[in-house]
């Protein structure tokens, strides 16, 4: 044990800024994907928290890590909660085709199998490889494994409630009462989510954008449902405040400069060029287009808008030089020499 906790320390001194590393590539990767999230939250297991798994022995006696440096992967875990259901398998496929898969398990399907109401998430371990390559942030942790448990809010918030009761106050026998008012609020929270997934699908549904339209970052959803359809994923509504700005930089500022922007040769280009891991989001797609369409002045000019303005200039750079290689820049196609 003691080799544990120093392999422990050293690791964490190595990486100081974990929780923010992963935090913010995970948080980004979504919302390139556009997964509307309410939020994600990144921990590093405490040491005490550690040492407590590691020494956990199973029915048999036997250790259940017998190598607790390799065999515990949570030491870096990371939680995302969704509004509605529909955008948890989005979630999923965009960190699965960005990271090495090691485990995938649905605790909201095992729950349902079994015939009863309880916790649900779905937990997948992932290590940085190859595929990670280009998110910057996780450069330095390669063959590093974490967990990712993905959720909805109402999903969350069971599950915090439930293991404040049961775990944190000490108590071990519960009484019955509580477990049957548990099991009933579960029924009644994946209920709401159903709800919440209609609510989803039916969103902007009934909207037509005209050219007299407004674009600003509270009509930009509901235009892009128009133009777009359901060809790519929506993102978070504060994230449209975003895009308006990147939007507004460039001088795109009305519904005929947007929809002229949003050319399906030039969609097509931009996806071939950059070979997205994931099907892009809205966002993430648009940016891509105006990048493609004014180059080095559009990393100029939008470089240092957004949450994260030290690392998206180097982002921007990158995917440019991805376009230039394959010479789908406006100014740079052979048709214009």
């Amino acid at each position: 044990m003691a080799g544990l906790g120093n392999q422990y320390h050293r690791w964490i001194r190595s990486h100081p800024k974990a929780e923010e590393d992963f935090g913010a590539a995970v948080e980004d990767l979504l919302a390139d994907a556009g997964v509307t999230f309410d939020r994600v939250v990144a921990r590093v297991k405490d040491w005490s928290s550690l040492k407590k798994k590691a020494y956990k022995k199973g029915p048999d006696g036997e250790w259940i890590y017998p190598e607790p440096w390799a065999d515990i992967h949570d030491l870096v875990g990371v939680r995302v909660t969704v509004f509605h259901s529909t955008e948890i398998p989005v979630a999923i496929g965009a960190l699965q085709q960005s990271f090495r898969v090691e485990r995938s398990v649905d605790k909201t399907a095992e729950t349902r199998i079994s015939g009863g109401f309880g916790y649900g998430s779905h937990h997948l371990i992932l290590t940085v490889d190859e595929n990670s390559s280009d998110i910057e942030e996780l450069s330095d942790y390669q063959g590093t494994s974490f967990e990712v448990q993905v959720r909805t809010v109402l999903q969350h918030a069971w599950a915090e409630f439930e293991h404040d009761v049961r775990y944190k106050r000490g108590i071990d026998v519960v009484d019955p009462r509580v477990d049957r008012a548990f099991t009933l609020a579960a029924g009644l929270i994946e209920l709401a989510d159903q709800q919440f997934d209609q609510i989803a699908a039916l969103q902007f549904t009934d909207r037509s954008p005209a050219d007299d339209v407004e674009l600003t970052a509270e009509t930009l959803p509901g235009v892009l449902a128009m133009l777009l359809g359901n060809r790519f994923p929506r993102s978070r509504s504060e994230n449209y405040r975003f895009l308006m700005e990147i939007l507004a930089a460039d001088g795109v500022t009305t519904v005929a400069e947007l929809d002229s922007l949003l050319d399906d040769v030039d969609i097509e280009a931009v996806r071939g060029a950059l070979r997205y891991r994931f099907h892009p989001g809205q966002i993430r797609l648009i940016d891509d287009l105006l990048l493609r369409r004014y180059g080095q002045d559009h990393i100029n000019r939008t470089g240092e808008i957004g949450q994260r303005p030290t690392s998206r200039p180097g982002h921007l750079a990158r995917r440019l030089k991805l376009m230039r290689t394959a010479r789908i820049l406006r100014d740079e196609r052979p048709d214009r020499q």
